[in-house]
């Protein structure tokens, strides 16, 4: 049972920085903007709050510091998707490439370097049997991915803000002509998800990891993404799915762990292809995509 509350423990943890990421990136689609750099803007903001975490011995800071430099690099996306209507997927292409280059760059004075985080248990529920180490011994931030999905869904789908989104998402054209300033409230959205990349990349290299090496996220972004599809753009789902993810990942360590004869580059390969399996059977079905996908996913708007 100790094991096995290690194993549920260890597949939170690593869902962690997926539901953030993921949650994010949902508020930017359903807002209709599609930014594929998230794995460019969590990189920097790996190295960024790695770097500000290591200096200050702050990890409250570094993770402000990974927030602030997510939202840095979904502005530079903001100022050419929305400002000059740029390619959406180019640009959110050319996004991960400018921030796998620019995290590799920063980072090469810190390769190697460690941090110590405590996680932060809960009292007493954490010492309760099983479900105190599965659960309640968590490092806050684990706690805080869970407090942010309640919040979305009650902003989606309980507030007029939400439903003002959900229509600019729906129909930017119909909101413009309604009066709603389009442009700044999918700039608000693209500022939130790049502040929640920015979140999850410093959960990376300041909780999970923790540490700097290039290339840390290791294709968390991309998954995060598939996520969004794979819920069809509903908080909840997210949820499920980056607990999914997680024990997938968690699972080839685990193999190891035991002594099963699996060579370790087919278990690493498992997420990315439990991702690639999810997106091949959610594409079986191209009218439940295009009922939940909101209508201008990925389509600029120029103001009349």
């Amino acid at each position: 049972m100790e094991n096995l509350a290690a194993l549920v423990a260890a597949s939170i943890n690593s869902g962690t920085p997926l539901l953030i990421a993921a949650l994010g990136l949902l508020i930017n689609e359903r807002a209709g903007v599609l930014n594929l750099g998230a794995e460019g803007m969590m990189l920097v903001a790996a190295i960024a709050g790695f770097a500000v975490g290591y200096q200050t011995h702050s990890p409250l800071l570094g993770f402000a510091a990974g927030a602030v430099a997510g939202m840095l690099m979904s502005s530079l996306f903001a100022w050419l998707a929305l400002v000059l209507a740029t390619n959406q997927v180019a640009t959110g292409l050319a996004l991960s490439i400018f921030g796998a280059g620019l995290s590799a760059f920063i980072g090469q004075s810190f390769v190697g370097m460690s941090l110590t985080i405590k996680p932060t248990p809960i009292p007493y529920l954490s010492e309760l049997p099983f479900v105190g180490v599965a659960l309640f011994s968590h490092h806050w931030i684990v706690y805080f991915s869970l407090f942010l999905c309640a919040a979305i869904i009650w902003f989606l789908y309980r507030t007029r803000a939400g439903l003002v989104l959900r229509s600019i998402g729906e129909s930017p054209e119909s909101a413009h002509a309604l009066g709603y300033p389009v442009r700044s409230i999918r700039f608000a959205a693209l500022l939130f998800g790049g502040a929640c990349c920015g979140v999850a990349g410093a959960y990376l290299s300041l909780v999970y990891t923790p540490m700097w090496v290039e290339g840390l996220v290791a294709g968390r972004g991309w998954i995060a993404l598939a996520l969004t599809t794979f819920a069809t753009w509903r908080p909840a789902r997210v949820l499920l799915g980056a607990l999914l993810f997680g024990s997938v990942t968690i699972l080839q360590f685990h193999f190891q762990a035991i002594g099963i004869a699996i060579p370790s580059q087919i278990l690493s390969m498992l997420p990315y292809v439990a991702t690639i399996v999810v997106l091949v059977l959610i594409s079986r079905n191209p009218d439940w995509i295009r009922l939940n996908m909101p209508a201008s996913l990925g389509k600029p708007f120029r103001p009349g």
